[in-house]
Parts: structure tokens; sequence; C-alpha cells
């Protein structure tokens, strides 16, 4: 999302992070969770998760998009944390921007993911003006790989790579799928579904 700006949805806030304790507190509960960490190798402790979310507060002055907290709109309430965000790996596919998305289980099968990703796409075509984004997730990750195609994502053709920061100690975790959408593909959609 831009660093800049929130997006709403029908029931979803987008927001940059900030250093309240709600956000942190639920910063860290997203990034270490074991069920929601599943396909992850690393899991933050709390000091590991203030340090990050302070960096990332920081760093949304030099970059245009980036991660952020979905929250309900009803309550306030954190859910997830979703974004685009620029990969900074090598990968065969890098530069690129990403759509990502991790929610808290017990808000899992609402379809606050594809809700959200909706609204990223339309913000990273129309207002950033982006012409392509990616999503990749672990190859057995059918939760994740679902909401992609939802969104339009089309699985990119030999495609499939070894994620650079996943170890060999989590071989099961190495290979990835690739999906893109492009801003021309995106507008079509767009236009079919008005």
């Amino acid at each position: 999302m831009k660093t800049d700006t929130s997006i709403e949805t029908d029931r979803l806030i987008l927001r940059p992070w900030t250093l309240s304790q709600e956000d942190r507190n639920f910063f860290h509960f997203i990034h270490s969770d074991p069920e929601v960490r599943r396909f992850y190798v690393t899991r933050m402790t709390r000091q590991q998760a203030d340090e990050k979310i302070e960096q990332a507060v920081e760093g949304y002055a030099e970059t245009d998009v980036d991660w952020g907290v979905a929250c309900l709109k009803s309550t306030g309430e954190p859910v997830g944390v979703t974004g685009l965000g620029h990969v900074h790996y090598d990968t065969p596919f890098t530069p690129c921007v990403e759509i990502g998305w991790l929610y808290n289980p017990k808000h899992w099968g609402q379809g606050f993911a594809t809700e959200a990703g909706m609204a990223l796409l339309k913000q990273g075509f129309e207002d950033v003006g982006l012409s392509e984004i990616v999503a990749f997730a672990v190859h057995n990750n059918h939760a994740s790989i679902a909401v992609m195609k939802r969104l339009g994502m089309h699985r990119v053709d030999d495609g499939d790579f070894d994620h650079p920061m996943v170890p060999d100690s989590h071989a099961h975790l190495q290979k990835h799928v690739l999906y893109t959408i492009s801003a021309g593909h995106w507008r079509g959609q767009a236009t079919q579904g008005a």
C-alpha cells in the first residue's frame, strides 16, 4: 500500500503501521504465531518484532509502497498484515513489487485477504502507476494461492523458483510458485466487472 495513505473497503481499513501498543502487540502476534507462520522459516521474539515495526515505520518516508495493517472497520481491531512491497532480494523476476497478506487465523475464510487485495491492486495500478504486481507462495500453500487466483492473477509458466531466503534446513519451504497480473489485464477485469 502507499505509505502515506489509508484504504477503506466495505469491511476493512488498510493503513500504515504505527508504534501504538495495539499495533506492536499485533505485529508480534502475526510474526510469531505458529499457525500463521506455518509456511515461513522465522518466528519473531517480542524484541525482534518491536525492532522490526520501528524500522518499518521509520522506513515509510523512504519508499512509495510497503506493508501495513488491515483493521476491521467496525471496531478498529487489527486482523492482518497486507500491502504492496518491493522485493529486496535476488530472484529471476526482480526488481518487482509484490502483493501479500497474513491474517489472524480466527479471521480466515471470511474473504478479507481478497477484499484487501482488490483494493491494493487498484491503488498499485491507478495511484502508484505500477505496470505489474506479483505474488508468490510456498507451492502447497493452497489458501494463499486461491487468493491470488481470486484476484485475477495468473501463474507464470516456468516461474516456480527456490526462495533465496529459505535455507536448506527448511527445504520443504523452498519451492515457491509465482503469480502475476499486469496493469492492462487488471484494467480489463475491472471493465468487465463494472
